[in-house]
């Protein structure tokens, strides 16, 4: 049997715009079931709200959304997860860099650190805040 994990992120109403951000950044297919496609509409306004939806891309990136109705108490919180995307080829990763930080509030620039190549730390446009870097061989 095998188990894997996939970030599930929580909006009200921004579910599908962050959806389709995080395609334009990664690449891949984007699919959307809405309240109203799941006859499940719980107010009429966010009838086209995802109720399910994810992006999966070939690279093995794969995230999870969908926006929490009104009728349900929500806070997004401060920071209460960070999204990781770690790579092997610092091309590749400072290209993804370039395109989460557009609109984005950059909390540490992507440059070397001492246990990296590679590392920033970054919060998108949704709210979302991103840690990307180049994985360093451990010596241990």
């Amino acid at each position: 049997m095998a188990v894997t994990t996939t970030t599930h992120l929580n909006f009200r109403g921004a579910a599908r715009d962050a959806l389709d951000f995080y395609r334009s950044v990664f690449g891949g297919r984007t699919a959307v079931v809405t309240y109203k496609d799941a006859g499940a509409v719980p107010n009429e306004s966010e009838a086209d709200w995802v109720m399910w939806g994810e992006t999966v891309a070939d690279s093995g990136f794969h995230v999870m959304a969908y926006d929490v109705p009104s009728a349900t108490a929500w806070d997004q919180g401060d920071k209460p997860f960070f999204v990781s995307v770690r790579g092997d080829d610092t091309d590749e990763i400072d290209a993804l860099w370039q395109r989460l930080a557009e609109g984005a509030t950059v909390l540490r620039p992507l440059e070397a650190a001492p246990w990296a190549p590679l590392y920033g730390m970054v919060t998108d446009r949704f709210g979302v805040t991103w840690v990307l870097d180049v994985a360093a061989p451990h010596n241990g």
